[in-house]
């Protein structure tokens, strides 16, 4: 199954970004830290390079996410030219409060009361550019929920003396190229539920787990892995959480189960990929689309 999510409002959404980024100095791109590169949207990069803006990607959640992994995304991104990266959790304020500092790194031109530093807030729905707002303002401004696409419209502040800020609504992009990323981006939550089928969802984490966090699943539901595969651990889960009706299972309880317990992070610190495991998957998607197609 192929996910893809790309509301309506969000085709107004680029055009106004690509407008608002002609008069930014950098574009600050907030990643889910669990998932960087597949929460980072191509077309940001895309209009970033129209206009060649520097970025600060923000891999936010990272209280969520395994501190080795990333450390790994951390070491990645700061080979890239022009970014600069930071894990952080943009509802710890003093955190937050690191990020304008950072930026004028990238644009030290920047930096005196007639050329006030411009940032905009760019990502996809649900990683957390609301909150970062309003921690940077210090006061509750823009809307906040666990539901993806909450802003809706363009929204500039004053962060004092030579700075200013804009935050954008979440942007997807019209195709999701790589099956793993949309699954990724769902169990995430940074797609809308009516887009995907959450049982699919649970079992492509439930797979990444066993593989990665076996321990943690053990320890959370009380089960041994040995010998079990994705489907297998779902439906335990929910036997475990009694999630029956009339004696029979109930899968979607189930998935539900397993999937909140990732998002909310008491399953554990998890991330889905690594620099290594995103490159093995391109590699692998290139040698399939090089392979002759069979008649």
């Amino acid at each position: 199954m192929s996910i893809q999510w790309f509301p309506g409002h969000m085709v107004s959404a680029r055009k106004k970004a690509a407008e608002t980024m002609a008069r930014t100095d950098v574009v600050i791109e907030v990643l889910d830290a669990r998932c960087p590169e597949a929460s980072s949207n191509p077309m940001i990069r895309e209009l970033r390079a129209a206009r060649q803006r520097p970025v600060l990607r923000v891999l936010n959640k990272a209280d969520l996410a395994d501190p080795v992994a990333t450390r790994a995304w951390l070491d990645f991104y700061a080979r890239q030219p022009g970014v600069l990266a930071v894990a952080l959790s943009c509802k710890k304020p003093g955190e937050a409060a690191k990020i304008p500092a950072l930026c004028r790194q990238l644009a030290p031109h920047r930096n005196d009361p007639t050329k006030p530093l411009r940032m905009m807030i760019m990502g996809i729905p649900n990683v957390g550019k609301s909150t970062l707002l309003n921690a940077l303002i210090k006061r509750r401004i823009a809307a906040v929920g666990d539901e993806p696409a909450v802003t809706r419209h363009l929204q500039s502040f004053d962060l004092g003396p030579g700075m200013t800020i804009t935050d954008t609504p979440g942007l997807m992009w019209p195709k999701i190229e790589h099956d793993a990323d949309g699954y990724m981006l769902a169990a995430c939550h940074a797609i809308g539920r009516n887009a995907v089928i959450d049982e699919a969802v649970a079992e492509f984490l439930a797979g990444i787990l066993l593989v990665r966090y076996p321990a943690l699943l053990a320890a959370r539901y009380g089960i041994d892995v040995a010998g079990m595969d994705a489907i297998g651990i779902v439906e335990t889960v929910g036997r475990k959480r009694g999630c029956l009706r009339g004696g029979k299972l109930e899968l979607e309880k189930a998935a539900m189960i397993l999937l909140t317990d990732f998002r909310s992070g008491v399953l554990g610190r998890i991330s889905l990929e690594t620099p290594q495991t995103r490159a093995a998957m391109l590699s692998l998607k290139a040698q399939e689309s090089a392979a002759p197609q069979a008649d």
